[in-house]
């Protein structure tokens, strides 16, 4: 298991934190994303051995048995998949994952100790964490350039992306540094841009593609422009994308109880939100 924990400390605005916190942070707050080592190996390999099993079935195929064979079998899912029936086989192994009891926690598992650093450690998490699955030179599933922010999320959420399979080039995702997109966000009220391709070409030679192996995990700030383009490589992009946010920091149209639920509080605040004052006489 990666061990994110080192027994150093170090202040940080007057805050005792790990050398490795507050790396971690620092590195947040500059680039608007960290990219680290999967937290838990074993909530890893459940992840893709079942999304694998879940995929398998929804084909009618022998799930892979070994991870090389896990990893061809996501890679060339475009051979035994077509572009029209891609979105109904995805959200038919989206719900067959949100039907395991333990999926849930098994995805927190694989970011807990870089959210307890980066957001907190009372938290609350997306109901159900979502799928991606972009295949070679399929225009159907893009997501152009946006800001999270913009469809009514909270800038108080952090999003925990899981790559199932090595996403390099355009194969993976791309992100404006927070700085930059801080900045560039801020120009859009003049109205100079009325479209994302508008955006995108404003921003392209500023983006960052990030590469991301299968084992790794990215937390990005999804206030930050970003977005993907057609995948020209020749394998299938698999992963996973769930939001964590404060339990107790400001929500946006996505509420408490509706999109995310509960997933860790302390005893404190469960004894405070169910204290009543005695009524008075």
């Amino acid at each position: 298991m990666y061990n994110v924990w080192v027994s150093s400390k170090k202040k940080i605005d007057g805050i005792s934190l790990n050398s490795s916190d507050d790396e971690l942070c620092r590195e947040y707050l500059s680039s608007g994303y960290v990219i680290r080592e999967a937290a838990d190996l074993d909530a890893l390999d459940w992840i893709l051995q079942n999304t694998a099993e879940v995929a398998a079935g929804v084909l009618g195929v022998a799930k892979p048995m070994r991870a090389t064979e896990t990893q061809a079998f996501f890679n060339t899912i475009h051979e035994r998949v077509t572009p029209p029936d891609l979105n109904d086989f995805r959200l038919k192994v989206l719900h067959g994952l949100n039907a395991l009891s333990d999926f849930w926690q098994m995805y927190y598992r694989i970011a807990k100790p870089y959210l307890e650093a980066i957001v907190g450690n009372e938290l609350a998490m997306q109901q159900r964490p979502n799928l991606s699955i972009q295949m070679p030179n399929d225009s159907s599933s893009l997501l152009p350039v946006h800001s999270d922010i913009w469809s009514g999320d909270s800038p108080y959420e952090v999003v925990v992306w899981l790559p199932l399979v090595d996403c390099f080039g355009t194969k993976a995702m791309y992100i404006l540094p927070t700085p930059t997109s801080d900045k560039f966000v801020l120009t859009l009220k003049d109205g100079a841009h009325q479209s994302s391709d508008s955006i995108y070409a404003a921003i392209s030679e500023n983006v960052e593609w990030l590469e991301i192996k299968c084992g790794q995990v990215l937390l990005f700030d999804q206030s930050a422009l970003h977005g993907n383009i057609v995948n020209s490589e020749k394998e299938t992009r698999w992963s996973m994308n769930c939001r964590f946010k404060g339990l107790f920091t400001p929500y946006g149209d996505k509420k408490l109880g509706e999109f995310f639920v509960p997933l860790t509080m302390k005893p404190a605040s469960s004894r405070g939100l169910g204290y009543k004052l005695p009524e008075l006489a």
